[in-house]
């Protein structure tokens, strides 16, 4: 007969049966004892019981955890489509679609490898009537930017009854716009914001934060100038001075696309290249864009194929997630630290 133990644990929760094996045979044991032996033997029997249920329990919570946390990343990962939209394999002619969203860097989706490879793909499909870049971006790497316009003007050119249309969504400010002013035509909500024609590199200085925490600076260089971006070091006049031309550089690169992909289109508005946005409805007036409209309303009613195909290039869920993990934390650790010496469209 078990002991009162026994019984009490069995009323208390269902054992696995190789743990009744094994407590049954403790017990049998524990019959043949008496006094302080017993006792100890019953403690034991008791503790190791709670133990087992314990590591079970925790095996499952666990699990369950797991299993939470990958679904809520596939869930994250998944982007709603544009409302009223087919994104389909089409058959017969088909408008194609190449999202371009998020940061412009070599790091993200949005990266000038993914976006020339869904054009190329998009241009060579003979049964692509016309291509609509969906535009909702702040920005980013001039040099990715610059690296899509080139591609866009050089596939124009090899494929010249396929026409380019750039769909501005929330925003396509900077780099994005960069991209957007290489497209035959540009449609834009009302309150889209467009614009941001120029270039910026921010930072802090801490040179008198280590003076007052008395920290010594030691830097050493070969280059008269090769400090001069050095946060700790306080920026002279000739530094200055070249950081500027540096990015007036830029700037005047940036304006010669915008005029080049416009052209007339363009108002004479001095504030027009100041690095200001606008909305959708005052870019019209100023030649920014085109028309108003959505991606739906330019494949049915511009391009005349209401079939939508998308060519986004999509990445495998596991590198997408280590990219976007890797380009949040640096983006983080940039905005912390005050560190962002890269020219920007943005």
């Amino acid at each position: 007969m078990l002991p009162d133990i026994i019984d009490a644990a069995l009323k208390n929760g269902k054992l696995m049966d190789k743990d009744e094996i094994e407590l049954n045979k403790s017990f049998d044991k524990l019959s043949q004892k008496s006094g302080w032996e017993k006792k100890l033997i019953e403690d034991l029997a008791l503790s190791s019981l709670k133990e087992k249920r314990t590591t079970r329990r925790w095996g499952i919570f666990f699990k369950l955890i797991f299993w939470v946390y990958l679904i809520t990343l596939l869930a994250l990962f998944f982007v709603p489509l544009e409302p009223g939209e087919i994104l389909d394999k089409a058959t017969g002619e088909h408008t194609a679609l190449i999202n371009i969203k998020g940061v412009i860097s070599s790091e993200t989706e949005a990266s000038a490898d993914g976006v020339v490879t869904a054009l190329r793909e998009a241009f060579e499909d003979k049964r692509t009537k016309g291509i609509i870049l969906r535009m909702n971006t702040p920005g980013g790497s001039p040099v990715q930017a610059a690296y899509i316009n080139d591609e866009i003007y050089r596939l124009k050119k090899l494929h010249p009854d396929t026409k380019v249309y750039a769909v501005i969504m929330d925003m396509c400010a900077s780099g994005g716009y960069y991209i957007a002013a290489a497209a035959d035509e540009i449609y834009a909500d009302k309150g889209s914001l467009v614009g941001s024609i120029g270039v910026l590199m921010n930072g802090f200085g801490f040179e008198n934060a280590i003076d007052k925490i008395g920290v010594t600076r030691r830097l050493y260089t070969a280059g008269e100038h090769k400090s001069f971006l050095d946060p700790f070091t306080a920026p002279q006049d000739d530094d200055v001075k070249h950081t500027k031309a540096m990015l007036a550089n830029i700037h005047k690169q940036f304006i010669d696309v915008v005029k080049k992909g416009r052209g007339d289109k363009l108002k004479n508005d001095p504030l027009l290249f100041s690095g200001y946005v606008w909305t959708g409805e005052q870019s019209l007036e100023l030649g920014l864009v085109d028309k108003l409209g959505s991606s739906s309303y330019v494949a049915r009613e511009v391009i005349g194929a209401e079939k939508i195909k998308d060519f986004t290039v999509s990445e495998a869920f596991i590198d997408r997630f280590a990219k976007k993990l890797g380009a949040s934390m640096a983006t983080q650790l940039s905005e912390v630290s005050g560190f962002n010496l890269s020219p920007q469209l943005r």
